[in-house]
């Protein structure tokens, strides 16, 4: 199926509020999926992969234990890439005063490349980030990649390396529309289902149609 972008972010809006996350960052999350997309990701396919995996956990348990830490981890053992990613974002400076931020155990890892273009667009500069042998950099416009599609699309990394500045190299372009998998999209779905209000007896007279009032 082909969707906007503009289609791609109100539904991933929508299903990770429904997952459980912040208004925030569920917004986060969201632009996060369609930045993806625009660069020919599945970025449907990993938030619905990650939203599954993290279903009904407490966001603390996925959460960086210390934003001060040489190396970030979480206490469950598998961080989010959504918290972690936007911690980084917050984290921008220090980023670039150390020259490198390692995270372990990242879910997804993926998901958390977007974040890296604020933290770019922050610094002036482009960040760039590794794990099993694939390299990612964008200067928050443009995105570069190199490594094994598998890889990229990862559902653990045990080892996630941040850095900056970093070189742009291996461009690529973005696009308005992007290929959504069927069922990526179901599953999304389901996750944003849980945000509607469910139906009352007043709710429903007031629907479609006459309700119990007789024009004729």
């Amino acid at each position: 199926m082909s969707h906007s972008l503009n289609e791609i972010e109100a539904m991933s809006k929508r299903a990770a509020r429904g997952a459980g996350l912040s208004w925030g960052l569920a917004e986060e999350a969201a632009k996060g999926t369609r930045w993806l997309s625009s660069f020919g990701f599945p970025g449907t396919e990993l938030l619905a992969n990650l939203l599954q995996l993290n279903d009904r956990i407490p966001p603390i348990d996925v959460s960086p234990v210390s934003l001060r830490a040489d190396i970030w981890h979480a206490p469950a053992r598998r961080m989010s890439p959504l918290i972690a990613g936007a911690a980084l974002s917050d984290c921008a400076v220090r980023l670039l005063e150390r020259g490198r931020i390692e995270m372990v155990n990242v879910s997804v890892p993926m998901l958390a490349v977007p974040f890296m273009g604020g933290a770019a667009l922050r610094l002036g500069v482009p960040v760039a980030v590794e794990w099993d042998g694939v390299r990612l950099a964008t200067d928050g416009k443009q995105l570069c990649v190199q490594g094994d599609a598998a890889a990229l699309q990862s559902a653990q990394a045990d080892r996630v390396l941040f850095c900056a500045p970093a070189e742009m190299t291996g461009r690529r372009e973005p696009v308005m529309r992007a290929n959504v998998s069927e069922e990526s999209w179901e599953r999304l779905g389901v996750f944003a289902h849980r945000t509607y209000a469910p139906a009352t007896e007043e709710s429903r007279l007031r629907g479609a149609g006459a309700g119990l009032s007789d024009n004729d």
